[in-house]
């Protein structure tokens, strides 16, 4: 295997310092590590992104998450290893993730998600989100390689 390219975020002058900075920004919003890791994980498997699912499984596996939880992330509505937060956190990254597919965010996943979340902890999530499909797209586009270094 063979990117066709390097990242786009390493390629074009500026990018990869305004990701960061974007990164930054979201870290510090208060919402709980564990929680954007797992969004970031579900979100990447959705898109396929090889390079994602392997740095976010290692970022969660560092974190001491366990291989209940990491395998269980793909499956994680019939997984009983997940808390209401995080399976409303899951549940928005998977509408935020498939758009095209629905269309919108259900005022079902909202009002729940919502719930458990401050406003700047769900601003920080769909920041999250939203960020993980960029560099998800990047990564794809690009044909990354898991693993390698950037």
């Amino acid at each position: 295997m063979q990117a066709r390219m390097k990242n786009p975020a390493m390629a074009l002058p500026g990018a990869m310092k305004a990701l960061m900075d974007l990164a930054k920004a979201i870290d510090q919003a208060g919402l709980p590590k564990i929680t954007a890791d797992l969004v970031l994980l579900r979100a990447s498997q959705i898109n396929g992104c090889s390079v994602c699912v392997d740095v976010h499984a290692k970022d969660l596996r560092k974190a001491g998450e366990s291989d209940e939880r990491l395998f269980a992330v793909a499956a994680w509505r019939e997984a009983p290893y997940f808390t209401e937060a995080e399976r409303a956190a899951l549940a928005l990254a998977e509408e935020v993730t498939r758009l095209a597919d629905g269309g919108q965010i259900s005022d079902e996943v909202w009002d729940e998600v919502a719930d458990h979340y401050s406003e700047t902890e769900l601003a920080a999530l769909i920041m999250t989100i939203s960020s993980v499909n960029l560099w998800n797209r990047l990564n794809a586009t690009t044909r990354q390689i898991a693993g390698a270094a950037w």
